[in-house]
């Protein structure tokens, strides 16, 4: 099992860079950065944690932004979002994004992708939230369609255009692989478009029934890359090892730089004990 690390890069932390070249040089096997584009001050969506939405959530850079400043200083790291949230973008500039991204990492990039949970957020961006899975699945088969035509041409619902040139292609063919967040809810979605799941969990035991439920109905083959979330011990992360998984992202918290070098350097036996 890979190991690597997924949180939020923002103004006040640790450069995407640095934490790039820093987690290549432990050992670690990726960087996972999660998106928000805003957060609506009056929201009234419960926080998935509960309580208030943390702080990060609203200061977090924009992922392919951040992903590409940690391509650049490093060879091996891969790259990837976890999630980023496809009802709140273009389809035709994030198919260009994430091909890019994909170009300036030599083929490094993972492309997670979610439906998202923060209703206001979505509505702020012209979504009605009651239909943002439909507008999320037109979106994706749409970015699929440009990747892999040389002119591409999507009419649907959401998504609507006449042939269009769109390079650069992604170096992964036919595409950067595709890894699904969320619940049970998204495993007819990960069926349909052949893709991952990236799942989030506070235990190895609770995504173990999740996986149970996933292989009913998307089969044995469907590859996962969990992230845990919250605190852990060496014992609770090393209770992934049993599981069908090919990488697991422990949630790194977003501190200030020294902090964080700090609790890599605390990770770092521990992964390398474990790999």
């Amino acid at each position: 099992m890979r190991f690597g690390v997924a949180g939020f890069v923002t103004d006040e932390g640790i450069g995407p860079g640095e934490l790039g070249a820093q987690l290549e040089q432990r050992g670690f096997a990726s960087l996972f950065l999660a998106e928000h584009s805003h957060i609506p001050v009056n929201t009234k969506t419960p926080f998935l944690g509960g309580g208030p939405i943390p702080r990060q959530y609203h200061r977090s850079l924009d992922p392919f932004v951040a992903l590409t400043a940690a391509a650049g200083v490093t060879t091996t790291l891969a790259l990837g979002t976890s999630v980023a949230l496809i009802p709140n973008r273009d389809p035709i500039m994030t198919a260009k994004e994430v091909a890019s991204l994909d170009l300036v990492s030599q083929g490094r990039f993972r492309f997670g992708v979610g439906v998202g949970w923060l209703r206001e957020e979505i509505a702020d961006h012209g979504i009605d939230p009651a239909v943002r899975g439909r507008v999320a699945d037109e979106r994706l088969a749409a970015m699929i369609t440009i990747w892999t035509q040389e002119k591409a041409e999507f009419h649907g619902e959401f998504v609507d255009f006449d042939p269009i040139f769109c390079w650069p292609k992604p170096v992964q063919q036919p595409h950067p692989p595709l890894y699904v967040g969320g619940g049970p809810a998204n495993f007819e979605r990960i069926t349909r478009l052949k893709a991952g799941w990236i799942p989030m969990s506070t235990s190895a035991d609770v995504m173990s029934e999740q996986l149970t439920e996933l292989h009913t109905v998307a089969g044995h083959d469907v590859p996962v890359i969990g992230v845990h979330m919250g605190d852990h011990t060496p014992a609770d992360i090393a209770k992934y090892r049993q599981l069908d998984m090919e990488e697991l992202l422990i949630e790194l918290p977003t501190e200030p730089r020294d902090q964080t070098l700090r609790h890599l350097d605390a990770l770092q036996p521990l992964i390398a004990e474990l790999a």
